[in-house]
């Protein structure tokens, strides 16, 4: 079955000029390089966007702002990644924004010819944030490729919603973009079902979750911060020491910034 039978074509997403203040929800978009991250970003903001730098930093930062559905949503660009692990500066940058910014919901961007590579980063993804949703881009070279996605399936076995489309045709993306409204609104949370290790690694990861829990009341993505600090990841040491992991937006309870920059 063609793209074309699968992906919606109608986009009822309306570019805005990005402004500070403006916005009620704010989207991560993130994924591997070379997944068509970048045609969604444009495609959505109509290539109205704001470009600079990252705070400190000499990599690229892009963001921009389209409405939907009555709404205003800013769409930051994160830097194209293989992981969130390595500790590269755009995984680094990558990372602390899901981590400590907290974005109202994140869009994984993979490529349909190479999914199962394309995974790993939206498994690491989910261990920070459950508000994603999954795009399985470049569905145009997968049909030309004949390879075929079920996409109801890949949702029962991540726990999230997954939407296939064509960026360049823009096929697809006012589905995705009623995705981003429903988890960003808090009217959908998804449930992702948990990544599971060797009984001895996840019975550590456990108890130092439980401990972190109990010792440091709002401590954000606590199984997420328990499996770094047993990897010994300073970053995350640093991080818990001085106070910026406790006290974040609790994901459970949705959050509308209503013209509030964050």
């Amino acid at each position: 079955m063609a793209c074309r039978d699968r992906c919606e074509t109608s986009l009822p997403t309306v570019p805005v000029n990005v402004s500070a203040g403006s916005h009620d929800f704010v989207v991560a978009l993130a994924g591997n390089p070379n997944t068509g991250k970048s045609t969604v970003f444009n495609h959505l903001t109509g290539l109205r966007q704001h470009t600079g730098n990252w705070p400190g930093k000499t990599v690229t930062r892009a963001e921009g702002t389209f409405r939907h559905a009555g709404k205003r949503f800013r769409l930051m660009d994160l830097p194209g990644t293989y992981s969130l692990l390595t500790g590269s500066t755009d995984e680094q940058i990558a990372r602390d924004y899901l981590l400590f910014d907290r974005p109202d919901c994140t869009v994984v961007v993979c490529d349909a010819t190479v999914l199962e590579r394309n995974l790993h980063l939206v498994l690491q993804v989910l261990q920070i944030t459950r508000r994603v949703v999954l795009c399985v881009n470049l569905m145009d070279e997968a049909d030309r490729k004949r390879i075929a996605l079920e996409a109801r399936v890949l949702e029962r076995e991540l726990g999230i919603p997954v939407v296939p489309t064509a960026a360049r045709k823009g096929q697809g993306l006012d589905h995705l973009v009623g995705h981003i409204h429903e988890i960003a609104s808090g009217a959908v949370l998804p449930s992702p079902n948990p990544v599971l290790f060797d009984k001895e690694l996840d019975a550590a990861i456990e108890t130092l979750t439980r401990q972190l829990r109990e010792t440091i009341p709002g401590l954000a993505s606590a199984r997420w911060v328990a499996m770094r600090l047993l990897d010994g990841d300073e970053r995350i040491e640093q991080a818990l020491i001085s106070g910026e992991l406790v006290g974040l937006a609790d994901e459970a309870a949705p959050r509308s910034t209503s013209g509030q920059a964050t």
